[in-house]
Order: C-alpha cells, then sequence, then structure tokens
C-alpha cells in the first residue's frame, strides 16, 4: 500500500477527525480526495506545502496531517502516529491499485506528438529501472535531505510496473478514481477519454 497517511500527535476518533484542522498537501491532489471519501465531513482543511505538514501538526498550528512522499517512512521518528492510510482505505473499498501521480498531454496537441510524448517518457523510466545506481546518484542529489534506505523505500513503493504501463487493471483504477469523483462532484470532467492509447 502507498497511499497518503493521516498523522496526528495522539489518537483522534471519527468525530475528533471530523472536526480538526487538518493539513494537506493541495485542495485538487489525489491525497485530498482520498480524505474527502473518507471523511466527508471533515471541512476544515489548510493547504500547506507537503515538507511542512508534519511540523504544522508538531506545533500545533494543524490538529492532523494528510501527508504524502517520503514522509510516510519518517513521520513516526517525530513522535507522530497513524490515523489512517488513506491508500489502505482506496484498496481495501475498490479491489484496485491507488492512481497516485500522473502524467498529462494537452488534448490539443495532435495525435503524433501526444505518442511522442508517451514514448519518451516511457524509455526515461525504462532506463531508470535498467541503471538503478544512476537513479540513486540523481535522487540523491536532488531529494530532501534523507537516508540512502528512505530514498530506495521511497523508489521501490512508488515506481512500479504501473510507471511503465498501467495495463488493464490500472487503468480500471483511474477510470474508478474519475467516475468517484464525478459522482460526488469533487471535479467536473466533460470527456471521459483520458487515455491516449
Amino acid at each position: 500500500r502507498c497511499g497518503p497517511l493521516l498523522i496526528a500527535r495522539a489518537p483522534m476518533d471519527d468525530d475528533a477527525v471530523n472536526a480538526a484542522r487538518i493539513a494537506i498537501p493541495g485542495k485538487m491532489t489525489t491525497a485530498n480526495f482520498l480524505l474527502s471519501l473518507a471523511y466527508p465531513d471533515a471541512r476544515n482543511k489548510q493547504e500547506c506545502l507537503f515538507s511542512e505538514i508534519e511540523g504544522a501538526v508538531l506545533a500545533g498550528e494543524a490538529d492532523a496531517g494528510l501527508i504524502i512522499h517520503e514522509n510516510r517512512f519518517t513521520y513516526q521518528q517525530k513522535g507522530l502516529l497513524k490515523l489512517m492510510d488513506l491508500g489502505d482505505y482506496w484498496e481495501t473499498g475498490t479491489g484496485l491499485p491507488i492512481p497516485l501521480g500522473g502524467i498529462v498531454v494537452r488534448r490539443d496537441l495532435n495525435t503524433e506528438v501526444q505518442q511522442k510524448v508517451n514514448r519518451v517518457l516511457r524509455r526515461s523510466v525504462e532506463y531508470a529501472f535498467a541503471h538503478p545506481d544512476e537513479v540513486m546518484s540523481f535522487v540523491r542529489r536532488h531529494a530532501q535531505a534523507m537516508e540512502d534506505a528512505v530514498m530506495q523505500a521511497h523508489i521501490d513503493l512508488y515506481v512500479t510496473d504501473f510507471t511503465v504501463d498501467l495495463g488493464e487493471k490500472g487503468r480500471r483504477a483511474v477510470q474508478e478514481m474519475f467516475r468517484i469523483a464525478r459522482e460526488k462532484h469533487i471535479i467536473p470532467l466533460n470527456n471521459d477519454k483520458i487515455f491516449i492509447n
């Protein structure tokens, strides 16, 4: 499981979460989408940079925080505890992998350009899979300060076979996320064509 985590300084029941000030990494994020599904009555949300959410919770500026990325590997070292793994919530409820992140291409670009972008990105990820030492060197230069083990755990969790090819199951997961988001009026979507091939 690899979804966003809802964390806090102390345990909270559902009523407390619904009333809590929750630091989120952005309104239009998968993390907030999942939080809205799990806690539809939680409305006191404050947007923060993802890297500042733990600090906001520790400082008491937020009662809970929705963390993403490498923070899921380090929050316990700071004395914080997990209230819910929203990836687990999604996967248990849908039976599908959680669609995290995505690369988009403008619809008004011609098909040839869209396909070229797709090919270049695929080759880049395939190269990274084939050259893990180069990847770690690059990540080390550009990551927040973190240990190699945390960086590798982050890569192993988030860069998967779905990164290269969604396949049928991955496509169903994305379609289900969009279906739920439309049904709950979280996003407007006028076009069901979300894949270029």
